[in-house]
């Protein structure tokens, strides 16, 4: 894996981990500094804001949604997904363009990556006090794989899209 997109990875897992660990304190400044990193050295604003952004306000609207079902509890959080979580998802708006890059296509990578990975994210998060499945375990980890299934792959349609908006070529580093 190239330097860039291995330093992408470790400014996801630390803002990742921060968000999970701290909840909403001081430990948001950790997510708030890497997506700066990423801006200022990794990539800029320019191309990969839109994406980011996309990414937030996507992962906001099925975590809250997930929230609204009942599917996942949240202590003080009945309707909106808190900050700190929302924020893990501006975080993996941060990867698709380096060092997810390689799940894009063909498609079913994202979709298997996703279907993967969204119950292991979500089983770090529900070992919070704060934070649980209503669902039994299998059918709420079920669930969340078929979600992040869809949502990886959606994402990475985002980048795509927004790549070809505005023009930006990626190079191979």
């Amino acid at each position: 894996m190239p330097a860039k997109n291995l330093f992408n990875a470790l400014l996801f897992v630390s803002g990742w981990l921060a968000c999970v660990l701290g909840g909403n304190s001081a430990w948001l400044l950790i997510p708030g500094a890497a997506l700066l990193v990423h801006f200022f050295h990794i990539s800029n604003w320019a191309a990969e804001g839109k994406l980011v952004v996309s990414c937030l306000l996507a992962g906001a609207v099925l975590d809250s949604l997930m929230l609204q079902m009942g599917w996942l509890a949240i202590r003080g959080h009945e309707v909106l997904a808190p900050l700190w979580l929302v924020l893990g998802w501006a975080l993996i708006g941060t990867t698709l363009n380096h060092a997810l890059r390689w799940s894009a296509r063909p498609w079913w990578r994202a979709s298997l990556l996703g279907a993967v990975a969204g119950p292991l994210l979500y089983g770090v998060i529900v070992q919070r006090e704060d934070v649980s499945l209503t669902l039994s375990l299998i059918p709420g980890l079920l669930l969340i794989a078929l979600a992040w299934a869809i949502m990886l792959p959606l994402l990475h349609g985002f980048a795509q899209l927004y790549r070809e908006q505005y023009g930006v070529t990626r190079s191979r580093n």
